[in-house]
């Protein structure tokens, strides 16, 4: 059926290069009629949720870096590896991990954190309303995905001005970060290079205003924009 619809569309839209390119080889969209426009994730309403205030004690003593993970608790997220790469990060300085997410893997990365010896350090808080106000707080926010559609999560992060430090699985981790350019990337499951990465982050964070810029490549504007190129109004209208 998506072979059907899609051959018969005037243009498709993937999120990322790599979703561009399993649209083509699988024979779903002819490789003529696809357009990467990314995700529109970046809102004038995002900043606004930055600046909420945070109650969580973590938060309270700058001195100590909170490293953030936000998403489903899902095995293709692969907190194993974020916990036992903090793991590593713990044994150079003091630090926290804070995990905003829920999900069914929940039990085995509290029993993962309980065999570390991490229940002091780590926490998976659960879901909330407003991660952005954590994001924007946090000294590093860690994706360890093993496949990723795009990665809203980043751009929010970008958009923050908080380092990021990301897994180069498929998807849109790569391009968002292009290619290293605005976060360190680490090949999936390699527990050590992501902790070392972290490390490095924590030492030599990127400079602020150059990811709050990079983020706006994000906004609704500017994807609103290349959706109407794709759309070609003006032409339509005339």
């Amino acid at each position: 059926l998506m072979m059907m619809l899609y051959n018969s569309a005037d243009a498709v839209v993937a999120n990322s290069i790599d979703t561009a390119s399993d649209l083509a080889t699988h024979g779903i969209a002819d490789e003529d009629r696809i357009s990467v426009i990314h995700n529109p994730v970046v809102s004038p309403d995002l900043f606004e949720k930055q600046n909420e205030a945070v109650k969580h004690p973590w938060f309270q003593d700058s001195s100590i870096p909170v490293i953030i993970g936000v998403g489903r608790l899902h095995v293709l997220k692969d907190y194993e590896t974020m916990i036992r790469a903090f793991s590593i990060v713990r044994e150079d300085r003091a630090a926290h991990l804070l995990i905003l997410g829920e999900g069914a893997e929940k039990e085995s990365l509290l029993s993962v954190t309980r065999e570390l010896g991490l229940e002091e350090s780590v926490e998976i808080h659960g879901f909330v309303p407003n991660p952005h106000a954590y994001i924007s707080r946090a000294s590093v926010l860690a994706l360890t995905s093993r496949g990723e559609g795009f990665g809203n999560v980043l751009v929010e992060a970008l958009a923050a001005g908080t380092p990021v430090v990301s897994t180069e699985c498929p998807g849109g981790p790569a391009e968002i970060l292009e290619f290293g350019r605005f976060g360190r990337l680490v090949p999936v499951g390699e527990v050590e290079a992501f902790a070392q990465a972290i490390l490095d982050t924590l030492d030599n964070p990127p400079d602020r205003e150059a990811l709050i810029d990079r983020a706006k490549d994000f906004s609704i504007d500017t994807i609103t924009s290349r959706y109407m190129e794709i759309l070609d109004v003006n032409r339509s209208r005339t």
